[in-house]
């Protein structure tokens, strides 16, 4: 499985590498044996310069974000179109190694998020190879699930008070805490040694919100994915990337200079995404997810997906209901 990640890994930096023309030009340095050209950055990738004091800290409150509806409702509308459809409609990313990457030796997408949603449609259809797969970035996920272009989104998003005004979610199925990735040996040992450096996180996450808060000295570079954040930490574009550890274990997992380091800087609950009002189908959801907790498969997911990067689990999350 690592050789596959490893190749996996190897074939979206050639990827990145090559579409990086769309992003800044390369500029010519002097280094200690000659010229050298650095490589351009990623296309779509975004330096803002560091701010003169912290963000302020604007997440709405809405007591526990993480209590859901309780499981149920195997009938709904939102149900009901979903099996007149034949198919589940499914909102990821690619980029996200042990949570959905494409195989690069059977071009499928893989991956504990992956697995999540075919386990949806298992209990919706009896198959759970009935989805299609929609392609996100971080920041598209809740114009998704406004708009309806997908039935649910399984991608390594947080619960947090400020989405649940917009979007449903399910009750939480992974705890991930956000931490920094450096490279070994560079003196970066948490999100205090970043003041005046560069740290790398995608738009449209709360890791970047909490950078801006917890270091706002430091410059940060957005880019489309979390792969793009491992291109520049390896060409030394950046010093370090910043999100939840669960996502660097992913990209440590591709490069053995690079290490997760510091102490957990907050708790980032998953869940899956839901339109607003799609009652049934977060009783739906929550259902499966309670099922994966009770008949042994969510234990099996980690340990086959994140238990070698991440280590051993307690358990999934106990789950809390509102109604």
């Amino acid at each position: 499985m690592r050789a596959r990640r490893v190749a996996a890994a190897a074939l979206a930096a050639s990827a990145l590498l090559a579409g990086g023309c769309g992003g800044a030009p390369p500029t010519t340095r002097t280094g200690g044996s000659g010229n050298y050209t650095e490589p351009p950055l990623p296309a779509n990738a975004v330096v803002t310069q560091p701010q003169s004091a912290p963000a302020s800290d604007l997440e709405p409150q809405c007591g526990n974000p993480t209590a859901s509806l309780r499981p149920g409702a195997d009938h709904g509308p939102a149900l009901d179109a979903v099996r007149a459809r034949g198919r589940l409609l499914v909102g990821l990313d690619p980029g996200s190694n042990l949570f959905s990457f494409r195989d690069p030796i059977s071009g499928t997408l893989a991956g504990f998020d992956v697995d999540v949603a075919a386990e949806i449609a298992r209990d919706l259809f009896g198959d759970p190879r009935r989805i299609e797969y929609r392609i996100l970035g971080s920041a598209d996920r809740e114009r998704a699930l406004q708009d309806h272009s997908v039935d649910v989104v399984v991608k390594t998003m947080t619960i947090t008070c400020d989405r649940r005004q917009r979007v449903d979610f399910s009750t939480a199925y992974l705890m991930s805490h956000q931490r920094v990735l450096a490279v070994k040996g560079s003196g970066i040992g948490s999100m205090a040694d970043l003041a005046g450096k560069r740290v790398c996180a995608v738009g449209g996450t709360t890791s970047l919100d909490r950078i801006r808060h917890i270091q706002p000295t430091a410059a940060i570079m957005t880019v489309p994915t979390w792969a793009d954040c491992l291109v520049v930490l390896q060409q030394r574009q950046v010093d370090a990337v910043s999100t939840d550890d669960a996502l660097l274990a992913g990209l440590a997992a591709q490069d053995p200079y690079a290490e997760v380091v510091g102490p957990a800087l907050s708790d980032e609950p998953y869940g899956v995404g839901v339109p607003k009002g799609n009652d049934d189908m977060v009783r739906f959801v929550n259902a499966t997810l309670q099922r994966l907790r009770t008949d042994g498969t969510w234990n099996r997911l980690y340990q086959h997906w994140l238990a070698p990067a991440l280590g051993p689990a307690a358990g999934p999350p106990e789950p809390t209901y509102r109604d």
